[in-house]
């Protein structure tokens, strides 16, 4: 299109071209940086999702889940029983209730 043709066809868009001014304000503030999450990016590990369970059959699953998996060793699995069934579940560490990562990260 020639200047011609574009100054008919939208006269108020070339004017503000040529005057640089437009309605539009282009004010804005830039946000604070977010904090950094304590977990992001934070794969849990066997010990997270024992400390999840309510009883010793549910650790006994994610310890034997975790195994097949081939994400613990058949040793570290054997470790894991023999603490649980000596020492008892929270000797893993306290329960992780539901949103515990939103809650300390």
């Amino acid at each position: 299109m020639e200047k011609e043709e574009l100054r008919k066809k939208y006269p108020k868009l070339i004017e503000e071209l040529e005057t640089g001014t437009g309605k539009a304000d282009m004010q804005f503030e830039v946000e604070k940086p977010k904090p950094k999450r304590k977990f992001a990016g934070y794969n849990p590990n066997v010990i997270d999702f024992i400390r999840r369970c309510t009883n010793d059959t549910q650790a006994l699953e994610i310890i034997e889940y975790m195994k097949n998996r081939e994400e613990i060793s058949f040793e570290e699995a054997e470790k894991l029983c023999k603490q649980l069934e000596e020492e008892g579940l929270r000797s893993f560490g306290r329960k992780k209730e539901h949103g515990y990562y939103e809650r300390e990260g």
